[in-house]
């Protein structure tokens, strides 16, 4: 813990009552073998999931080592899991986007765009990407296929079968009872669909304010009212409705994008000079992580009074306050890398290396899936030269392979 930090718990309680007295719209308010691993799992970063795979030693063989729930894997097996790939709901860049499944072992899709195609249209283009599953891509394990359908002006998909959600200031005024139904609604059709994850919802805390000014969240409508008690109440409701449909939700976008002014999609040096570590706006993800959240998106803006030197989604302080301050446990993953303006300094290939060395898990490249390749191979040279960071790979495929495991097949 940071000195002088404070519960959880603590912070949200003061925070509500002082206040009471992904990546989203953009341009348009629409808006061979390994031979690098030098540690057994074991020895990788505190804080992982269990693993998922492997059967116990049996009773009475105290000597037996445990099997290691990664063998057969490849490096470049390994590093695809740690990749989210965009794929366009309007058909575009599918040779890109199947490549990074069949030729780069991509684990992860993200639906991106906007569609009115409906839900049966939707279903026909996630089968065409889960048919890529094979042992020789994805070692068999399914793909997360993922969206954003916040509601408001952040829904990907509409047409048949699909609700039209309404924004997050408006489900916010809802009883968290009734959010939760709705919430539980919106998820089967998402199911029904394909998707099994959605990023979504929103935590960050934007002042009523200065709303309008908060380009990323607060001008689209897009937070949870504007108390840390609202944010709780209607994000956690949300998440529990989306789970019970067999859909997995997304926290983000730590430690917040409620105070900036510019969006980091579509502008450079964003920094946030307010949040601290002991702010309300870190407090409304502490309380979403004992609310059962189990993948929390970064933000690529810099915070001057956490870390000055780097975005979120490349600092290991950041990162840092989450997993360890926080307890964490679960999927920390970034917003979208492969084309927001915030990023533009890095290539495609350090991007994905920082964001794993920083403790990332799960590297987001969904509005430009044609810098996959680079990125692959830059996390695989690196974790061949560094053992420490081909075990952190290890650690972070294991978490994303507990994550699937928990999802209905």
């Amino acid at each position: 813990m940071l000195p002088g930090r404070v519960s959880a718990a603590a912070v949200v309680l003061t925070a509500a009552t002082a206040l009471a007295a992904c990546s989203g719209p953009t341009a348009e308010p629409s808006p061979g073998p390994d031979a690098s691993r030098s540690s057994s799992p074991a020895q990788a970063t505190p804080g992982r999931s269990p693993s998922i795979t492997g059967d116990p030693a049996p009773s009475g063989s105290a000597s037996a080592a445990p099997q290691d729930p990664l063998d057969g894997w490849t490096l470049e097996q390994k590093v695809g899991q740690l990749v989210m790939v965009g794929v366009a709901v309007d058909g575009g860049s599918a040779d890109a986007s199947s490549a990074a499944v069949t030729e780069h072992h991509v684990g992860s899709v993200f639906l991106h765009g906007r569609s009115e195609a409906g839900v049966e249209a939707t279903r026909d283009l996630v089968e065409r990407y889960t048919a890529l599953v094979s042992e020789e891509t994805t070692r068999g394990e399914p793909l997360l296929v993922a969206t954003d359908q916040e509601g408001g002006l952040v829904q990907v998909l509409r047409g048949p079968g699909f609700s039209e959600i309404p924004r997050a200031t408006t489900q916010a005024t809802w009883e968290p009872a009734e959010l939760e139904r709705r919430a539980q609604a919106w998820g089967a059709e998402l199911a029904a669909a394909g998707v099994n994850l959605n990023l979504a919802p929103v935590v960050d805390l934007v002042p009523e304010e200065t709303a309008r000014q908060n380009a990323p969240i607060g001008y689209f409508a897009r937070n949870y009212g504007y108390t840390a008690e609202s944010v709780t109440a209607s994000a956690t409701a949300f998440a529990s409705g989306q789970r019970a449909a067999g859909v997995e939700t997304v926290v983000k976008h730590f430690p917040g994008l409620g105070k900036v002014t510019q969006n980091t999609d579509t502008a450079t040096h964003v920094v946030d000079d307010d949040v601290t570590p002991e702010s309300p706006d870190v407090a409304v993800f502490a309380a979403a992580i004992e609310a059962g959240a189990r993948f929390v998106m970064m933000s690529t803006a810099v915070y001057a009074r956490i870390d000055p030197e780097a975005p979120a989604a490349f600092s290991p302080v950041v990162v840092g306050l989450l997993r360890d301050d926080l307890g964490f446990d679960g999927v920390i993953m970034t917003d979208d890398v492969s084309a927001a303006d915030q990023v533009e300094g890095w290539s495609p290939g350090e991007r994905a290396v920082r964001a794993v060395d920083a403790g990332v898990d799960l590297v987001l490249a969904s509005a430009d899936p044609g810098v996959v390749p680079e990125m692959t191979a830059a996390l695989v040279e690196r974790a061949r030269q560094d053992p420490g960071f081909a075990a952190q790979v290890d650690a972070s495929v294991e978490r994303v392979l507990a994550a699937k495991a928990t999802l209905p097949r």
